[in-house]
């Protein structure tokens, strides 16, 4: 979107719209700027959420595998957990045998996991990257 049309969208003149949207970088809340990839048009149709337990949460255990997971392409987000699950991952991949190369010949090769649940998405509901309006007081 152009500053252009951004300051029309939030009803404010172009020039304190670039500086209020230029302070936001400055503090760290815009973080950046992105495009949106259809992973099937991108030759990634499958999708996949890993649900996975650790055996042991020891310093060294959870620092391997957080390393290790960090380095694989297919893993697109990655998020330490409550509950009966110690991470969430979101993971793309080509077909059902890249996914199978994925699991048997990197995740398992990181050692210490207990657990791994997979859940594979045959469709979406919704999916923004806008948060909330918040108020202020």
């Amino acid at each position: 979107m152009s500053n252009q049309d951004l300051s029309e969208r939030v009803n404010l003149s172009p020039s304190p719209c670039l500086r209020r949207l230029r302070n936001l970088e400055a503090l760290g809340v815009i973080r950046g700027f992105s495009a949106s990839v259809d992973p099937v048009a991108y030759g990634l149709p499958i999708m996949a959420f890993l649900s996975v337990r650790l055996e042991r949460h020891t310093e060294e255990t959870v620092s391997r595998f957080e390393q290790q997971v960090v380095r694989f392409e297919e893993v697109l987000e990655c998020y330490m957990m409550t509950g009966s699950v110690d991470y969430m991952l979101r993971v793309v991949a080509a077909g059902l045998p890249e996914y199978e190369d994925f699991i048997r010949h990197r995740i398992h090769r990181i050692g210490g996991i207990a657990s791994i649940d997979t859940s594979f998405v045959y469709g979406q509901v919704k999916k923004t990257n806008v948060f909330p309006m918040i108020e202020s007081a």
